[in-house]
């Protein structure tokens, strides 16, 4: 089987961005004005997540930072043969080290920017591609019930909070990251030691983290058994965490979910994301092809920098979006103790200062 990782077409990553580049006030202005008619969807990728702390895929050039990246596909890790195992127990040492860092990242100004708009009805449609749940932690400040929250957002390529075994028993990741741990007693100590000495190790959008430079073996990793199919007297240690791999299809729920919010906006605006993976830019192509309107903001090349009728501006969402959202809630006169808190909630943390991070962005 062979399936490739996506890319941005090699000719647009040399499109010159420079006519898209406006100043803080005019962009401040020009997304106002959009946001100002009908209802909008929003389609959001892994450049909104960066100024929490969570690695991007990709920088300002548009290609992977990580040359070496090497990704699980989704036919290896469900494998069940001996070479099937073997991906398994480096995807989960990987996932159990790297888990952590996404678990306790916090939602950032954009996050509580946009669940702003959600809750004054500005953006009632939320499609991310973002597997880390920061969408749903800034939202739950004004919908506490995590099904209203989960009926708000849209995650186009699944949660990593959540594991499904491969009969289709769902587990709690923080219930799982416990029996990982149980199962692994000298990795846990490992884990624990990196914590304590304030060490790092360099995690993925993912949730995994390279530790292939350590030296590292696999071979000594268990797996624990679902505790669902323990229950119902199988054994089976064949789990995936509840998202989209490389090689696998969205659901056809998502897909025509996604359809639907689209077709049911007045227009589409896309944050942080360079629509590399085919399940987000058809969304992109589906808006134009209805003839809705469609912003941009992004930085760096995209694969929409050739799609007529979609107007990009080059910045970051996090030097922007606070001032968005009190110019058009103030205008609709909606800015209440709820709006303020949101507004004054959320962290903004500096860019890594090893590479080119600034401009995170989706796969």
């Amino acid at each position: 089987m062979r399936v490739s990782v996506p890319n941005i077409p090699q000719s647009l990553l040399s499109v010159n961005q420079s006519a898209n580049r406006v100043s803080l006030a005019e962009a401040i202005e020009r997304v106002s004005a959009f946001l100002a008619v009908g209802n909008i969807t929003l389609i959001t990728g892994a450049g909104v997540s960066v100024d929490s702390g969570i690695r991007a895929y990709r920088g300002r050039d548009g290609r992977y930072m990580n040359p070496n990246y090497k990704p699980i596909f989704y036919h290896e890790l469900v494998d069940e043969t001996e070479k099937g195992q073997s991906f398994r127990q480096r995807y989960w040492l990987r996932s159990y080290l790297g888990y952590p860092s996404v678990r306790e990242a916090l939602p950032n100004t954009t996050h509580y920017a946009i669940a702003a708009l959600q809750y004054a009805g500005v953006i009632p449609r939320l499609i991310t591609q973002n597997v880390d749940g920061l969408h749903h932690a800034a939202l739950s400040i004004v919908h506490p019930s995590p099904v209203m929250v989960q009926e708000s957002i849209l995650e186009l390529h699944g949660t990593l909070h959540r594991v499904r075994c491969k009969h289709g028993h769902l587990t709690e990741r923080a219930v799982f990251q416990d029996l990982l741990s149980a199962a692994n007693p000298k990795w846990k100590d490992f884990a624990d030691t990196i914590q304590k000495e304030g060490g790092a190790l360099r995690t993925n959008p993912d949730g995994d983290v390279a530790i292939e430079h350590l030296g590292i073996s696999y071979d000594d990793f268990v797996i624990p058994e679902c505790p669902t199919c323990l229950l119902e007297n199988r054994h089976n240690n064949v789990h995936k965490p509840d998202l989209v791999f490389f090689g696998e299809s969205i659901t056809e729920y998502v897909k025509k979910r996604s359809y639907l919010d689209i077709e049911n906006s007045d227009r589409v605006l896309l944050i942080g994301t360079t629509l590399a993976t085919y399940s987000a830019f058809r969304l992109l192509k589906h808006a134009t092809e209805l003839r809705k309107p469609v912003l941009m903001i992004n930085v760096g090349p995209s694969r929409a920098d050739d799609v007529q009728g979609v107007q990009k501006l080059e910045i970051a969402s996090g030097d922007i979006m606070r001032d968005v959202v009190r110019n058009v809630l103030g205008i609709r006169g909606v800015i209440d103790s709820l709006v303020e808190e949101m507004l004054s909630s959320g962290i903004r943390k500096p860019p890594p200062k090893d590479d080119d991070e600034a401009v995170g962005q989706q796969q």
